[in-house]
């Protein structure tokens, strides 16, 4: 059965393994995941016993407008209505704020997102900049 928990305490160790199962590059850097969920507005993970099988991460500034960073679920978890069940769970909290944001790094996501009551924008464009440090 999985539980999901309202918690930032993780080894490095786990966070390094679930990036790295989705295939994210972060994941190969666990110090600094580990200090990003800690540095974190809202952190809700799923677990399966002790094992970290799913996590989301929200950026926010209490009040306006809210960001939701990550969303990843252990690719032998998925299918299971973890990646719903979190992101049900991050909107809850948020009910409150005027915006919350997504950019979903694989357009094969987006169809996830819109299931879930969110909308393409009709004006603006993600953008980004990578850092030089994380080579």
């Amino acid at each position: 059965m999985i539980e999901y928990r309202r918690c930032r305490e993780f080894t490095e160790e786990q966070l390094g393994w679930l990036f790295r199962s989705v295939g994210w590059y972060s994941g190969r850097f666990p110090e600094r995941l580990k200090k990003a969920m800690g540095n974190s507005s809202r952190v809700i993970s799923a677990w399966d016993g002790e094992r970290l099988v799913g996590l989301i991460r929200g950026l926010d500034d209490g009040v306006w407008q809210a960001s939701i960073d990550c969303l990843l679920v252990d690719p032998e978890y998925q299918g299971r209505k973890i990646a719903s069940a979190l992101l049900e769970m991050l909107l809850e909290d948020y009910r409150e704020l005027l915006y919350v944001d997504v950019v979903p790094d694989e357009k094969r996501n987006v169809g996830f997102y819109l299931k879930h009551g969110f909308e393409v924008m009709e004006e603006g464009t993600a953008m980004q900049i990578r850092g030089k440090g994380w080579d």
